[in-house]
């Protein structure tokens, strides 16, 4: 049985690689500080027989005692703070977990390495956001420069250029993704789909940034797994891959025709649901895009799911899982987004 490091595994994407790489038969190690976004449906029906959760923070040295224990063929790292807003208001937090946490793994890597001689995959995750804003009809290259422009996205582009030094002048085999935004049940409600869903069972106003005009690209999380495990299994150590569906949409018309699909299933809308622009935040690019042409040409890894029916079934689960949101209501987090609804 092989052994896979998930750091940061209770978050959204998180759990749900863990629960793919159970599916897959691994025996799953979660490393993560269990902080706000704690929240996954998934991780209560994890399989305990192959599953080991550490609370631990990626900027610990503890991290080297679990290499050194347990062995893994690979490491997911997945432990980041990944709010824009967030990142604005509090950019320190961000270069701790994304900058100095990434460089205590590589650096608990290179130790492992020379102890052992052998070498740990990494699969480092990262964001479509380092390549910054675009043109109408611009998809991002893996060749392509970043231009990052918040300090999430800052910080994500400092530590993709630290695990590909760490390749060229360690030699350690370490693979980077890029992805494009991620949905589905279970998200944390800071996040835009998980807000708006939230606001129509609620009877509040649906947020929209500026004039809603704001584009991006959105990818089922599972697909997103599936993806990564491509990377793992035949991605070339020191590449880059993007992660994406091709399909762009702005915020505006994401939010209509989620209203459409919520209108389909026959759910009544309240007469506060209607959509409303705020201030825009600072900085606010207008449009990401990738090009996913090289995981598709050279790891045969496509996207089964399409955005319609992902968010149809993203919305019916948190509908029949209202629950989830108990944890939230009167929490920070859904005053995100210019929100003051």
């Amino acid at each position: 049985m092989k052994t896979a490091i998930v750091t940061g595994g209770n978050g959204f994407i998180g759990s749900n690689l863990v629960n793919f790489l159970l599916n897959k038969k691994f025996f799953v190690l979660n490393i993560d500080k269990s902080k706000y976004s704690k929240t996954s449906y998934l991780i209560e029906n994890f399989n305990k027989k192959n599953y080991k959760f550490f609370k631990l923070d990626i900027n610990n040295n503890k991290i080297f005692e679990i290499l050194k224990k347990y062995k893994p063929n690979v490491i997911f790292n997945l432990a980041a703070e990944t709010h824009v807003d967030r990142s604005i208001e509090k950019p320190i937090d961000f270069i701790h977990s994304n900058i100095n946490g990434t460089f205590n793994i590589l650096e608990q890597l290179r130790k492992y390495k020379k102890l052992y001689s052998k070498n740990i995959r990494l699969v480092h995750i990262s964001t479509d956001e380092v390549y910054g804003d675009l043109k109408k009809n611009e998809r991002s290259t893996e060749q392509d420069a970043y231009k990052p422009s918040s300090p999430y996205s800052a910080s994500k582009a400092g530590s993709d250029h630290l695990i590909k030094s760490y390749v060229r002048t360690y030699g350690l085999d370490a693979v980077i993704s890029n992805c494009c935004n991620n949905y589905g049940p279970g998200q944390f409600p800071e996040k835009l789909i998980p807000t708006l869903i939230f606001n129509i069972l609620n009877n509040k106003p649906l947020p929209i940034y500026g004039k809603g005009k704001n584009s991006r690209e959105w990818i089922y999380v599972e697909d997103h797994c599936s993806g990564l495990f491509s990377i793992y299994l035949k991605g070339k150590t020191g590449e880059s891959y993007n992660i994406g569906t091709n399909n762009n949409i702005t915020n505006l018309n994401l939010t209509k025709l989620l209203l459409s699909i919520v209108k389909k299933n026959k759910f009544n809308i309240g007469k506060k649901v209607k959509i409303k622009f705020v201030k825009d935040r600072p900085g606010h690019d207008l449009r990401y895009a990738l090009n996913s042409k090289k995981i598709r040409k050279k790891l045969n890894w496509k996207p089964k799911i399409n955005f319609n029916s992902g968010l149809k079934k993203t919305f019916i689960w948190y509908s029949n899982n209202k629950k989830f949101f108990s944890n939230f209501s009167k929490s920070k987090f859904f005053k995100r987004i210019g929100l003051k609804v």
